[in-house]
């Protein structure tokens, strides 16, 4: 079988190597163009090309999806199936190309948190379980017939970054059962119920800021959700303090939100209805540090406010 695979950041390497493991053919790799990143502006590549070059595959990187000239380099490779992780939204006349169609995978159990950010929503939004979804690309995104899922407990303090980990490679799993089957001629997609589904939008830098006045869950729920990007953040007397790891504290108190409760060895702040302990933070333009590094380094009292 003769797969295009389509995928950009670190999320969509262990779908392509497990491919590659099983000694299933991968025509190309299809990725978006380099370009200048940091400070220097220097031309990064995305995960997905380091690793194709890297494994000698064919690499495409095409401006515009709708590009005709793409369309017919998808042609000549004659492909019986595009896989495609964690890349843009391709238009019809790039997913119907293959013989066999094109399907995507998911980091949600569709159709809850459709969109761009599903692993950060769910832990936002307090979810105890979470997992990855294969489907049909169809004209609307995220809807298309489900192939296969498979699901995985979200425990009480883990943060987004390592539930994508998990996710990672739980999909990389099904996406090699989903391409087999696809192969077979044994697969029966399920539609998805719309009236069950939730979105997941793409986060921006101006929702990460935490708000103390919310409940000690939601505040929790909110670091670890964000963490390690695009980060939540307060304010302590105008210096921004990215907040990466929490958990939430038995400490009894009747400060109102954002009070800073104790900072010597240990920062635990107000919240409504708790307190939170903020065990990983970054000050703007520092390195990020556990808690009792932090402490060594940065001044506050108890009774001064985050915001």
């Amino acid at each position: 079988m003769r797969i295009i695979f389509m995928g950009t950041p670190e999320f969509a390497i262990p779908s392509l190597e497990i491919l590659l493991a099983n000694n299933i053919e991968i025509t190309s790799a299809v990725t978006v163009p380099d370009k200048p990143s940091g400070r220097g502006q220097q031309i990064s590549q995305s995960a997905v090309k380091k690793f194709a070059v890297h494994r000698g595959l064919d690499v495409l990187q095409p401006d515009s999806l709708k590009d005709p000239a793409f369309a017919e380099a998808c042609r000549k490779l004659r492909p019986d199936l595009m896989v495609v992780v964690a890349f843009r939204i391709l238009p019809p006349s790039i997913y119907t190309i293959p013989r066999l169609g094109a399907f995507n995978l998911h980091a949600s159990l569709l159709p809850k948190y459709r969109g761009a950010a599903p692993i950060n929503r769910a832990i936002m939004a307090g979810e105890r379980e979470s997992g990855v979804t294969t489907f049909f690309l169809g004209e609307r995104v995220d809807t298309g017939g489900i192939i296969l899922q498979a699901r995985t407990p979200i425990g009480e303090d883990m943060t987004a970054g390592e539930l994508h980990d998990t996710l990672a490679e739980i999909g990389a799993e099904i996406v090699l059962h989903t391409a087999r089957r696809i192969e077979q001629g044994k697969v029966v997609p399920k539609p998805q119920d719309d009236a069950s589904a939730s979105g997941a939008p793409k986060i921006f830098k101006e929702e990460c800021r935490i708000n103390w006045t919310q409940s000690f869950d939601v505040v929790h729920n909110f670091i670890r959700g964000l963490s390690p990007s695009p980060c939540a953040y307060t304010f302590h007397q105008g210096t921004m303090l990215r907040t990466f790891r929490s958990r939430k504290s038995d400490a009894a108190h009747s400060q109102r939100p954002g009070a800073i409760l104790e900072c010597e060895r240990r920062l635990i702040v107000a919240a409504s209805g708790g307190a939170i302990e903020l065990l990983e933070l970054q000050q703007e333009g520092r390195k990020r540090l556990d808690v009792a590094e932090f402490l060594k380094g940065y001044r506050m009292k108890a009774g001064e406010f985050l915001e």
